[in-house]
């Protein structure tokens, strides 16, 4: 596991992404909670396991400002959107999400900071061992994320968060499984 976690803080690192480790909820909620404060803005975030666990009531009056209820323009409006990610490939630090809900992809593409939470125990090895988990027919919309959004099409001259958020924060919680098992 250390090994996997490694692998996809270097490639993810690579691609300018932010990789952060956290043993428990408790303390990812923390760093969370500080990073919403730190930016003092709108944040949108589309529930999941973490979001459950933590408590959206107390976490809404720790962050003025955070939203939990994702709609086009709420997620236009925010700075920040937060999700909780599927799965993490290691060995080209991206992330994968069955995004067929309209507020999972909302809050990863329209604010300039995504923050996607993921389990530690469901960073795998590669594409392939991703896809043997995935299913087709269940999953109308998968995303898979590298790094904050970047093109060089215009020119060729790299440009940041035109398609996209222009920060991604990866935070990995090692007890977020025991939520969702």
């Amino acid at each position: 596991m250390n090994t996997l976690y490694e692998t996809f803080k270097t490639r993810a690192e690579a691609v300018s992404a932010e990789v952060h480790r956290f043993p428990t909820r408790r303390e990812a909620s923390e760093f969370i909670l500080a990073l919403l404060r730190e930016q003092g803005a709108q944040a949108v975030w589309a529930g999941g396991s973490f979001l459950e666990a933590a408590g959206q009531e107390e976490l809404g009056h720790q962050a003025p400002g955070l939203c939990f209820e994702v709609t086009r323009q709420a997620a236009a409006a925010a700075k920040i959107g937060i999700s909780q990610m599927d799965w993490a490939i290691a060995d080209t630090g991206t992330l994968a999400q069955d995004a067929t809900r309209v507020d999972l992809r909302l809050v990863s593409t329209l604010p300039a900071i995504h923050i996607a939470l993921a389990g530690t125990s469901r960073i795998l090895a590669d594409l392939p061992s991703v896809l043997q988990r995935l299913t087709p027919t269940q999953a109308g919309c998968i995303s898979f994320i590298t790094g904050p959004s970047r093109t060089a099409d215009i020119e060729r001259v790299l440009t940041i968060g035109v398609h996209g958020p222009e920060r991604l924060v990866i935070v990995f919680v090692d007890d977020l499984d025991e939520v969702a098992a």
